[in-house]
């Protein structure tokens, strides 16, 4: 598959190496020399500087023959023209990223199949997030009626120490599976005899009217969230708190800078603003943080972002959430003081694989810690593995089938459950095993 990837930004730079790195032929339209000499070094791809809207450029990154066009670019506009221009010359679908919601109106008749905002949908996560106070994921599938959670598993948890056979034997009343572990960074495919530790990251999956028995099987605690004090004055910064605001939270806005403190004072009547570095406990202090307060922390800096949720915990705060460029960070700081974590890159990432799987995939979802991913296929009326049971698929350890929907039916299921054309399944599937298990239930 030939990918073209317009702007090598942080969405651009982490699509292009995730893309490279599964084998797609992937070639990078970066407008500034030095961020294109950066990733040359980095990719297995070629990089080319130019404009990525220029016919002349596109023309040199071989967008006659590709199949794909990802228009990431810091400029809308650019976007846009980008994959207008690769419609024009043979490019099969293009991808945009949008912020204006006024450009948006009419993109269809300009060549871009499909419009993302990775801030628009990172600012709806973190709402779910602070709803449902100690999960670190919560991803919906079959149109919300299986749930995936995330969460890191306490020593109160029934899951701790048990293999999951027996458990599930016991708590068969309702239906749920945890699809992997996350454990010192390393990913574990769940399976009948696979042992939970506290301490562990889990992943489970179960129906939309269980999600608060799942919740306590992970031993996780809600907590009822009246404010919310958003650290930043960024785009994500803002959308977030209008969500808040509209969803009933009290909302506190933190910034550095008097000028930008003043201007969100004017655009958010209803929130607090308030001036200073919420890196100093003394600015944080003054907020007398306590068990009903939420702290995001969603500023341009990984760094700061880390600093402001450590110190919003120490004072009090019933929960912290990061906004991450660096991913890696996830993984190394999850549970000493940062509850959750966004990342517009893994957002992206979602929003754009479902078109690079092949396959009837309605739905990919990326995690921060781990490079496997829950992905939602249609499954179609030639497909292998119709009118088997899943025990007698003989899927790959890495793979796990979370929930299937059938009609008006949604279901976690078990090993005598026969797959039928049309069952809209969620399976969980390490990188090496996405593409064959895909192939047995949509093949090409």
């Amino acid at each position: 598959m030939k990918i073209i990837v317009v702007g090598a930004g942080a969405v651009g730079s982490y699509l292009a190496k995730l893309l490279s790195s599964e084998g797609k032929d992937v070639h990078v339209i970066e407008s500034d020399e030095e961020r294109a000499a950066e990733m040359q070094e980095a990719l297995d791809a070629l990089v080319i500087v130019g404009n990525g809207a220029s016919a002349a450029t596109l023309e040199e990154a071989g967008a006659r023959n590709a199949d794909l066009l990802i228009a990431v670019s810091n400029s809308d506009g650019v976007n846009i023209l980008a994959c207008h221009t690769a419609r024009q010359l043979g490019v099969k679908r293009t991808v945009a990223r949008v912020e204006d919601p006024g450009l948006r109106e009419g993109v269809d008749q300009l060549g871009v199949d499909v419009v993302i905002d990775p801030s628009a949908t990172a600012a709806q996560e973190l709402v779910t997030l602070v709803k449902e106070t100690g999960v670190s994921e919560m991803a919906h599938f079959a149109d919300g009626k299986l749930v995936l959670l995330g969460g890191i598993v306490t020593p109160q948890s029934p899951l701790a120490r048990q293999p999951l056979s027996q458990l599930r034997l016991r708590s068969a009343e309702w239906g749920w599976v945890v699809a992997a572990l996350v454990r010192h960074g390393k990913t574990i495919v769940a399976h009948g005899d696979t042992q939970v530790l506290a301490g562990d990251h889990a992943l489970l999956m179960t129906t939309a009217d269980n999600v608060e028995r799942a919740t306590k099987l992970l031993g996780l605690r809600k907590v009822r969230i009246d404010r919310v004090v958003i650290v930043g004055s960024t785009r994500l910064g803002e959308l977030t708190a209008e969500e808040m605001i509209k969803n009933g939270f009290s909302v506190v806005l933190v910034d550095r800078d008097r000028a930008r403190c003043s201007q969100l004072a004017s655009r958010h009547p209803k929130a607090v603003v308030v001036h200073g570095d919420a890196t100093d406990p003394d600015v944080l202090s003054e907020l007398e943080l306590g068990p009903s307060d939420a702290v995001l922390s969603l500023t341009g800096w990984d760094e700061v972002n880390i600093t402001v949720c450590l110190v919003a915990k120490a004072l009090g705060a019933a929960s912290t959430i990061a906004r991450f460029n660096r991913i890696r960070y996830v993984s190394l700081l999850s549970g000493i003081g940062i509850d959750a974590a966004v990342s517009s890159r893994l957002l992206a990432a979602s929003a754009i694989l479902r078109f690079v799987r092949h396959g009837r995939i309605q739905q990919v979802v990326t995690f921060s810690d781990t490079d496997a991913e829950a992905i939602e296929v249609e499954v179609t009326e030639n497909a292998p593995a119709v009118g088997k049971s899943l025990i007698d698929l003989e899927l790959p350890r890495g793979v796990v089938i979370g929930g299937i929907s059938r009609g008006e039916t949604t279901f976690v299921p078990d090993g005598s459950t026969r797959i039928r054309a049309g069952d809209h399944l969620i399976f969980f599937a390490l990188p090496k095993d996405i593409e064959a298990s895909s192939a047995l239930f949509a093949p090409r």
